[in-house]
């Protein structure tokens, strides 16, 4: 006979190997390990890039070597690729369930709501994770093949050495890790509110759209520093000569601010919730 614990339900092994073959998922990290290999494509078929306003910038600097092409690729993978990929682990977990009417047979297994819950987000956000760090890390190997190994030529001038750029990289990551927190809290919270995996994820992409223009509303002052995307793109500062901690401290405190908020929310509304799929 065997015993029933609660702790043997829903393996994490098994809710990993649930969303990973989920088709979500495959495409989701083809397209961001494909991507630096367009981008490399792109510039060898364009040429050396150009500074047609006369201002610096990653773009100026993407070929000089492989760290430079994948500080490039994370740059403009930030706003839009890299939320979406985190959108759509986070948000499409729990609402998925819902939409095949699989959601009620979980907990009949019976599985509690708060581990389910919990279970389903350690996984989620664990290849969210896998997501933000594959695009650099390919984007290294992309950039070795078309534009060799060296050192990281700032957009403002002067170099940063290989052991000192690969710290640095790693620090860039783990911010944008960080920055992210605020997109995957969100649409966890519209993962268990609504049914609707696409609502859930569109629902924090819109977020970050929204605040985007907002933050390009410079009338508001002091208050776009409390936008959860206001602060997004500040492991910039960690390519100054001298490493600025200034930004990216507020913009962890804010994301993580929100995180919380957010995710504590999503297991209050999730034990309460009238499961009827």
């Amino acid at each position: 006979m065997t015993t029933y614990h609660v702790r043997r339900t829903l393996p994490l092994r098994v809710e990993a190997v649930r969303q990973f073959r989920r088709r979500r998922t495959l495409v989701a990290f083809a397209i961001l390990l494909v991507l630096p290999w367009v981008l490399v494509a792109a510039f060898k078929l364009g040429g050396d890039p150009g500074r047609p306003d006369g201002l610096p910038s990653l773009v100026d600097t993407a070929t000089s070597s492989a760290l430079n092409f994948a500080l490039f690729a994370l740059f403009v993978s930030t706003g839009f690729l890299l939320v979406v990929a985190v959108a759509l682990f986070c948000g499409d977990t729990v609402a998925s369930e819902a939409n095949w009417s699989s959601l009620r047979y979980l907990l009949a297994a019976p599985v509690p709501r708060a581990r389910l819950l919990r279970q389903k987000l350690i996984v989620a956000l664990s290849y969210a994770v896998v997501a933000v760090v594959s695009l650099p890390l390919m984007s290294l190997v992309a950039g070795t093949a078309g534009f060799g190994w060296g050192a990281v030529e700032l957009p403002t001038g002067g170099t940063v050495p290989v052991s000192t750029a690969l710290g640095r990289m790693a620090i860039i990551v783990g911010y944008s890790l960080v920055a992210q927190l605020v997109v995957a809290a969100l649409a966890f919270l519209l993962s268990v509110t609504t049914d609707s995996p696409l609502g859930a994820v569109g629902g924090a992409v819109g977020l970050v759209i929204v605040s985007n223009i907002l933050d390009a509303v410079t009338a508001l002052g002091s208050w776009r520093d409390f936008l959860p995307t206001h602060w997004m793109y500040s492991w910039m500062d960690a390519l100054q000569p001298q490493i600025q901690w200034a930004g990216m401290a507020k913009g962890t405190a804010v994301s993580v601010a929100y995180a919380v908020v957010l995710f504590a929310l999503a297991f209050r509304r999730f034990r309460t919730r009238d499961i009827v799929s």
